[in-house]
């Protein structure tokens, strides 16, 4: 059985940091991209960023980019999420998601229905 299972979240001030970890069990995704989703109360889930396989082509929404730092562990089966200078509009909970495939387009990354595996969530609350 294939989980993901998220764990960092928590109650933080503003300006402050936060290091989200998504562990993977039940099969590997070492050749597989993963990414960070995020919901807020009353919004959608939004695409926060993702990675490659090999760790190094990521992808961030416009609103986190150069706060936010997306890597991965593959031989942990570990997908990380540091969080930096974090605003109360960053308050949500965050989602990780795994793609079955090993094949994916660049257009592909941000999108939800990409990934074919999810974790229940972590919340993540920043205060002003």
């Amino acid at each position: 059985q294939v989980q993901l299972v998220e764990s960092g979240g928590g109650l933080v001030q503003a300006g402050s940091s936060l290091r989200l970890s998504c562990a993977a069990s039940g099969r590997t995704f070492s050749s597989s991209a993963m990414g960070w989703f995020r919901q807020a109360p009353g919004k959608e889930r939004e695409f926060v960023a993702a990675i490659g396989w090999r760790g190094t082509n990521t992808y961030y929404a416009d609103s986190v980019k150069g706060r936010f730092t997306v890597s991965r562990d593959n031989a942990k089966n570990t997908m990380y999420l540091q969080m930096n200078s974090l605003k109360p509009e960053d308050t949500a909970v965050y989602y990780c998601a795994a793609r079955r495939s090993t094949s994916i387009t660049i257009p592909q990354y941000p999108i939800s229905n990409s990934y074919d595996y999810w974790g229940q969530g972590t919340q993540v609350t920043v205060s002003s």
